[in-house]
This record gives structure tokens, C-alpha cells and sequence, in this order.
């Protein structure tokens, strides 16, 4: 009796691991879709790049540089670029091997199994709500501080302020309307989201090739090297710079 339970127990086991680490075969027709395609090459340029240079870079830079690495923020960035290339260009090889809509749900599928396809699938969307939220405050934060602090002094007297640890002080209600704001441009359709990603891409180039030749014009190299600490404020190693600030660069460059 207590061998036949075993055999019973091994397998539904068995059947279990089968099921959750099937796969999915690539289709013979991977040029074939129902969907239209409508997005040009300039588009899905665009759609990347905006995806790479977002908020964050504008948010996290200085505070990197000020309590993480100081002036050695350089080769944080050169390393968080390095990691990105590689992750860059896994997804370039599934994305030529396995042309079909769903980004790395499908590549997991196919070569990993359904189970570890279901956890990446939810973690691209819990990715999706954070980056989301992330931006968000971000733009809130900058219209804020151009205010003057206006919308957040308003909405603490309104509200009276948060006192929870890992909240913030205050309902964001800016960043809720500028999540609305996304959802409805984002409700226009695939071509209309592209048209505006473009437009706001562009924007953001712009903006950063303006910051970057001012800060050519007024760089000065003693501030490398005759600053407190030096290049290497922090040092390098474990626990210090360059390898922990690369995480939160990483970050940045990804939103």
C-alpha cells in the first residue's frame, strides 16, 4: 500500500513538473499576424529610445552623484550601459528567432515553459505599474518644484499628510491625473500612442543635448580631481562605489 501512494504521489508529481514546464513550439508562419502593422521604423526607433531615456535619468543623476559615487558617477553609468547592452541584445536575438507579439512572455515560453512564462508575464506588468507610477511622480515632483512647492503644501493642508513609513506625505493627485493623462493617449490607439511618444522623445533629446553641450561649455576638470575624495570619493569595492551605484544608474536609464 505505501508503495502504490508513492507511485500515486510520483505522478501527479511528475504530471505537475510536465505541465509546468512545457513549452511552446515556435509557428511555422512567425511573419503572419492578425494585427496591423503600423508602426514604421522611425516609430519603433523612437518607442525604444523613449523607453531608455525617461524620467529617472533626470531624477536619480544628482543624487547618485552627490551621496553614491560623486564625479566616478561616469563609469556607473558607462557599467549600467554595458549590462543594458547585454540584456539589449538577448532580446535583439528573441526578437529575430521568434517575431510574435508578447516580448519576453513568449521567448520564455517557448524555450523555458508555461510555468516561469506566468511568473515573467505578471512581473512585466508589476514592471509596467511601477515604471508607470515612477514617472509619474516624477513629473509631479518637477511641476511642484516650479511651483514653488504649491501642490504639496496645498494638498498637506487639505489632507493633512500621510504619516506612514514607506508612504508618501501626501496624495500625489498630480501623478494620478498625468497616469490619466497616459491612459487616455494610450486609449487614441497604437499609431496615435507612437505619434505621441515621438513627439515627446524628441522633446527629450533635445533637452538632453542642450544639457549636455552647456555642461561641456562650464565643465571644468579640477572638479575631478581636487574635489573632497577625489575622482573615487566613495572608493571601490563592496561596499562602496563604483558597483552599488550602478543599480539605481541602471534604473535610470530604463526610465
Amino acid at each position: 500500500m505505501p508503495s502504490s501512494r508513492r507511485a500515486i504521489l510520483r505522478h501527479i508529481l511528475s504530471g505537475i513538473c510536465t505541465k509546468m514546464n512545457r513549452t511552446k513550439s515556435v509557428p511555422t508562419d512567425v511573419m503572419e499576424t492578425p494585427l496591423n502593422r503600423c508602426l514604421n521604423t522611425f516609430d519603433i526607433a523612437l518607442l525604444g529610445i523613449g523607453h531608455m531615456v525617461g524620467a529617472g535619468i533626470y531624477v536619480l543623476t544628482g543624487t547618485v552623484a552627490k551621496e553614491m559615487a560623486g564625479p566616478g558617477i561616469i563609469l556607473s553609468f558607462i557599467l549600467a550601459g554595458f549590462i543594458s547592452m547585454l540584456a539589449a541584445l538577448c532580446y535583439a536575438e528573441f526578437g529575430t528567432r521568434v517575431p510574435k507579439a508578447g516580448s519576453a512572455y513568449v521567448y520564455t515560453y517557448i524555450s523555458m515553459g508555461e510555468f516561469w512564462a506566468f511568473v515573467i508575464g505578471w512581473n512585466i506588468l508589476l514592471e509596467h505599474m511601477l515604471g508607470a507610477a515612477s514617472v509619474a511622480r516624477a513629473w509631479s515632483g518637477y511641476v511642484d518644484s516650479m511651483l514653488g512647492g504649491w501642490i504639496g503644501n496645498t494638498t498637506l493642508e487639505l489632507t493633512g499628510g500621510i504619516h506612514e513609513p514607506g508612504l508618501a506625505q501626501y496624495p500625489d493627485v498630480l501623478a494620478f491625473l498625468v497616469c490619466i493623462v497616459y491612459a487616455a493617449a494610450l486609449a487614441g490607439g497604437v499609431k496615435a500612442t507612437a505619434g505621441f511618444n515621438s513627439l515627446l522623445t524628441l522633446v527629450n533629446i533635445a533637452v538632453m543635448i542642450l544639457v549636455i553641450s552647456v555642461g561641456f561649455w562650464y565643465a571644468d576638470g579640477k572638479n575631478w580631481s581636487e574635489a573632497e575624495g577625489g575622482f573615487l570619493p566613495y572608493g571601490v569595492g563592496e561596499s562602496s562605489p563604483v558597483r552599488p551605484p550602478v543599480s539605481t544608474p541602471l534604473w535610470a536609464s530604463s526610465r
